[in-house]
């Protein structure tokens, strides 16, 4: 399997991500659940925009966080960290991630949220169980 692959296989199995967000000298990070769209390297994540994270998201589109497990041993250690773009998603594409939220979380159904699409620029992810501090790195082309 490619370290690509590996990756999104990874990115695919897990559903909660932590954002970290900042604007006008403020910072703040949550914890949200997450569909992962391979074909677009995004996360899309479910929040009101008047949430904290929600209004500094609005401020500034630059976030980072990760996605991890807890494992017990450290030969076990999984984990991503990632930097992108946060938009709120409209029409077509929002209807496309609406599906696949609802779809992977169905208790998502009976709230109206508004949908976010965090375009990744840049993954690294570590994984120990393929070797202590292996390291797989992704970023966007420009």
């Amino acid at each position: 399997m490619s370290d690509h692959a590996h990756l999104v296989r990874y990115l695919r199995k897990q559903h909660v991500l932590s954002l970290c967000c900042a604007a006008d000298d403020q910072l703040w990070c949550a914890n949200c659940y997450y569909v992962f769209d391979e074909t677009r390297m995004a996360f899309w994540i479910m929040t009101e925009p008047d949430t904290r994270h929600g209004e500094l998201m609005v401020k500034n589109q630059q976030v980072a966080g990760t996605v991890n497990g807890q494992p017990r041993t450290v030969l076990l250690i999984k984990g991503v960290q990632y930097r992108g773009r946060v938009r709120r998603l409209e029409e077509a594409t929002e209807q496309i991630a609406r599906a696949a939220y609802q779809k992977r979380f169905p208790v998502s159904r009976k709230v109206s949220a508004p949908l976010w699409e965090i375009e990744l620029d840049e993954v690294k992810m570590t994984d120990n169980a393929l070797g202590f501090g292996k390291k797989i790195a992704w970023q966007r082309e420009k």
